[in-house]
């Protein structure tokens, strides 16, 4: 924890940074939260990140304290005031402090936080191996495609992963895959078709999985946006993860067993090489 803070209009320190104890993000999880890449210094699908960062807000029925282009500038001086030029810009809405109570106070504030944090994602190791994961019960509430504060099925779950020696956890409602506790999920069955979930309220809708599927239909790529189990990512040619700080993640193995030849595969690097294009070009 280091650098510059965003905490309600002031820039200060990390180690200064406070937010209230009764908060509302605090005592309740009643806030939303949106996470944009940081490559070569600049914002990688920033648009998408705020048109969600307003659906998840508008669905809890939740303001943003300060507008849309004043917070997109903050990300930017964000971004600058930490010298940052690859990793993450994290944002926090919460419906700010008030007395203790279920319902909406009628007079809080809300509460908006930033902060910068470095990571190493386009030449991240893993990418090279690809990464394992596990399968585990769909815990979360009903409405996972608002981006809620409230992570404790998913941090119960990574840790679950993390024991197992693997990234990611693959949460499973029903027989299928709905995502990854931190990602979308997507398979290339051995016939040459890509297959991920669709968008409903089962899953978040992933900007980062938005744009992999842009890339692949321009490509002419086959696609399926439908439901599949743990036994079809198990036998798929390939499987990899979408999210804004893995990108295209290959994974090579599922509850031990090795998905396809067990490394990474060509497709799943050829939309991780095409995604890197894409958002430089964009920039």
């Amino acid at each position: 924890m280091q650098g510059t803070v965003y905490v309600n209009g002031a820039w200060v320190p990390a180690e200064a940074a406070r937010v209230s104890v009764f908060d509302r993000g605090f005592l309740f999880a009643d806030g939303i939260y949106e996470v944009a890449a940081v490559l070569d210094g600049r914002l990688v699908d920033n648009d998408a990140h705020l048109d969600r960062l307003e659906r998840s807000l508008a669905a809890i029925e939740l303001k943003l304290p300060i507008s849309r282009g004043e917070l997109a500038a903050a990300q930017k001086e964000i971004v600058a005031r930490n010298g940052l030029r690859e990793g993450l810009v994290y944002m926090q809405v919460t419906r700010g402090p008030a007395d203790r109570d279920f319902a909406f106070p009628a007079d809080a504030h809300p509460t908006l936080v930033l902060f910068a944090q470095p990571k190493q994602m386009t030449d991240a190791p893993a990418a090279r191996t690809g990464v394992s994961a596990i399968s585990t019960p769909d815990l979360r509430w009903a409405r996972r495609d608002i981006k809620s504060v409230a992570l404790l099925p998913q941090v119960l779950a990574k840790q679950q992963a993390r024991r197992a020696g693997c990234a990611e956890a693959f949460m499973v409602e029903d027989g299928m895959i709905t995502e990854g506790a931190s990602s979308n999920v997507f398979i290339l069955t051995r016939d040459g078709e890509i297959a991920t979930r669709q968008l409903s309220r089962d899953i978040l809708a992933g900007c980062t999985r938005a744009a992999v599927l842009a890339l692949a239909r321009e490509q002419g790529l086959r696609i399926a946006e439908r439901p599949f189990s743990v036994a079809e990512a198990q036998r798929a040619a390939e499987c990899w993860i979408t999210s804004a700080t893995t990108f295209v993640m290959p994974v090579v193995a599922l509850d031990d067993a090795p998905i396809g030849d067990g490394r990474p595969g060509p497709m799943a690097q050829r939309l991780r090489a095409l995604y890197f294009e894409a958002a430089r070009a964009a920039q």
